[in-house]
């Protein structure tokens, strides 16, 4: 399904953050992305230079011709602007019945800008009353008075950690009834981070709006960010925009991708020569027996011994839930291998089709094209 999402947010002239990012993100992950642009902004990537807020009554009008022609099947909320905007945009959700609502609440830039006066912030708590889920940052959670004050309005909360010390970064997912679940992963140090809690706001509505669960929606999400970040062109002379154009197949779109060949070589040195010159790029090579390459398209070949795949090509799937993909494999009568971790972080799960052809079900998430020990490039 084509997922409609309707973004509540300022615009960002820079394209780093704001309605920009969220288009990039939803677009990216299959979704169609609506607008109802709550204010104009002057940034770069230095700064917000200047704001001029949309009316009220010009914001409501845009959300009704989306809402009234086209529909919606999740609303992301960003930046509002002025506490005048987030009554009026409370007044037209509180009439939506069943249609998820992920509510960022920004309050400054990640040039340190503000964009949320306290009259704003006091009235966040009506928005947050009709929100699925609230993600804010560990400031932004601070300024909302706690987690037991988001909490008590019954949305659930994606507590970020990104603005915590440390070289791991946890995020965690909490209801009323206590944490649902978290992840963590390394830090990305990279100063271009301008437009996360955007892109990661509007990537959870993407996933809601096309039904996926709400723990399954900011997992795809955060692989999402992440891989941006780690695909940022490096624009600008402050924090840069993410690399939205660059994810690339690294996120499940609701069914097997095949996006990783694996093929049996005899000589190492000359294959990979071989498709280096046809103009595959090399992200892995390994002991003179295995070497990964990434295509322009996102898709990545690999190389390895022969005697290490049996002499055959073996094409790889990847799925969003494995354990699921297994179950229905083998409910259409396909004898599939138990999921397995394997020790270059891709969980994997072994088949053959008709013709005797080897294949794998797996998931690799960033690991596929950016595993620990990527090379940042091979010598000519």
């Amino acid at each position: 399904m084509t997922a409609r999402i309707l973004i509540v947010a300022g615009s960002d002239s820079g394209g780093g953050a704001g309605i920009q990012a969220d288009i990039r993100t939803v677009t990216m992950l299959g979704g169609h992305a609506m607008t109802a642009v709550t204010a104009i902004t002057a940034q770069n990537t230095l700064g917000v230079h200047g704001v001029h807020p949309i009316p009220p009554a010009m914001v409501v009008q845009q959300m009704r011709a989306c809402l009234d022609d086209i529909g919606a099947d999740a609303v992301k909320i960003g930046m509002i602007g002025s506490a005048e905007t987030v009554h009026a945009v409370a007044d037209v959700l509180e009439g939506l019945c069943g249609v998820p609502i992920v509510f960022d609440p920004v309050m400054i830039a990640t040039s340190g800008s503000v964009l949320a006066d306290d009259a704003t912030i006091a009235a966040f708590d009506r928005l947050m009353h009709g929100a699925t889920l609230v993600t804010p940052n560990l400031p932004e959670l601070a300024a909302l008075g706690g987690e037991a004050a988001v909490l008590a309005t019954g949305a659930a909360l994606l507590a970020k950690g990104g603005h915590a010390e440390g070289e791991v970064i946890t995020d965690r997912l909490i209801a009323r009834d206590g944490e649902v679940a978290r992840w963590s992963a390394p830090r990305i140090n990279t100063p271009h981070t301008h437009g996360t809690g955007c892109t990661l706001a509007s990537a959870i509505a993407e996933g809601l709006g096309r039904g996926l669960p709400l723990p399954v929606a900011i997992d795809r999400a955060r692989r999402f960010v992440r891989i941006a970040l780690k695909e940022a062109p490096g624009l600008g002379g402050g924090h840069g925009p993410m690399g939205h154009h660059k994810v690339r197949l690294d996120c499940d779109l609701g069914g097997a991708t095949i996006n990783q060949v694996t093929l049996p070589a005899t000589d190492h040195a000359a294959s990979f020569a071989f498709y280096r010159a046809l103009g595959l790029v090399p992200i892995v090579d390994s002991g003179g027996r295995y070497a990964r390459f990434e295509s322009a398209g996102g898709t990545t070949l690999s190389i390895e011994a022969t005697a290490e795949v049996g002499g055959r090509a073996v094409v790889f799937l990847e799925v969003g839930d494995l354990d699921a993909a297994v179950a229905a494999a083998r409910a259409h009568g396909i004898a599939v291998g138990d999921p397995v971790d394997q020790p270059w972080g891709w969980r994997e799960a072994a088949l053959v089709d008709p013709a005797g052809n080897p294949l794998r079900l797996y998931t690799a998430g960033e690991n596929r094209r950016f595993p620990p020990w990527r090379v940042a490039s091979c010598p000519d």
